[in-house]
């Protein structure tokens, strides 16, 4: 069933304008989550915000936005500012600039969303925009105000629809060369690579959703399922600890060794 519709507004482009909804392209909402009991009477404990120095808690009306302008000193932003200094983004999806998808670093994917058309007399210009992106082999890229903040973001023709990823700021990416710089001095042995690779081509299967399955939800759920039948509280014990080799393997006869316990490898 398709998600509730998180956003709608209006996808344009030069003079051709057509309503669109978007709705996240995943979701969280399966995930077991858990409240914080009072253990004595099983009632929910709530959180309150309270002044760090008085420990008196402060209604909703008397809290402010601050910044820490240098250590120890904290400016107010009142809401009134912050809404002065959005672009007016907030319902509309104007395409500015077209680039090839492949120039867009994967690092600067944040979140997909699915977006359609919002009704039938948009379609057929959601459609040109869609074709038009596709045909080209190109993405759009542009703003939008999103979870109460405003977003760069690329669109992406995908089948009958658009992707639309958030995409991270400059200043949210690390560069990759200051973690990798030193890898590699030493060029791996060819035999040792070629082994690898064997044992890489012998191991390839077809994508599944299967190998992303969240194995701790589900022996969550089985858990939550069988204190729910019991009544009774249960503790939940961890797998044995196996423990760690306490020698370095040989890098290579590991390699052997596991194509060899593999019989769908020889």
């Amino acid at each position: 069933m398709p998600a509730r519709t998180y956003w709608k507004g209006y996808l344009k482009l030069s003079l051709v304008t057509c309503p669109v909804a978007m709705s996240p392209a995943t979701s969280e909402s399966e995930k077991v989550r858990f409240h914080t009991l009072n253990r004595e009477t099983g009632n929910r404990v709530v959180s309150r915000y309270v002044d760090a120095e008085t420990g008196k808690p402060v209604d909703a009306d008397d809290q402010a936005k601050g910044y820490e302008a240098e250590a120890g000193r904290l400016v107010v932003i009142e809401d009134e500012e912050l809404k002065a200094v959005r672009l007016d983004t907030v319902r509309t999806i104007d395409i500015d600039a077209f680039v090839p998808r492949d120039s867009i670093p994967w690092i600067y994917l944040d979140s997909p969303h699915y977006l359609v058309p919002a009704d039938e007399v948009g379609e057929e210009a959601f459609s040109v925009i869609r074709d038009a992106m596709a045909a080209t082999k190109m993405v759009g890229v542009s703003r939008v105000v999103l979870y109460r903040r405003e977003r760069a973001v690329m669109l992406e023709p995908r089948d009958k629809g658009i992707v639309l990823w958030t995409l991270r700021y400059g200043d949210e990416v690390r560069d990759a060369k200051a973690y990798f710089a030193d890898i590699d001095k030493d060029k791996p042995e060819p035999e040792l690579l070629d082994l690898a690779q064997r044992f890489i081509e012998a191991k390839t299967k077809d994508w599944s959703p299967e190998m992303v399955k969240d194995p701790v939800q589900e022996h969550l759920l089985k858990l939550i399922a069988s204190k729910k039948r019991k009544g009774a509280r249960k503790t939940a014990t961890g797998a044995a600890d196996k423990g760690r080799p306490g020698n370095v393997v040989n890098l290579f006869e590991a390699l052997k060794k596991s194509l060899q316990a593999d019989k769908s490898l020889r």
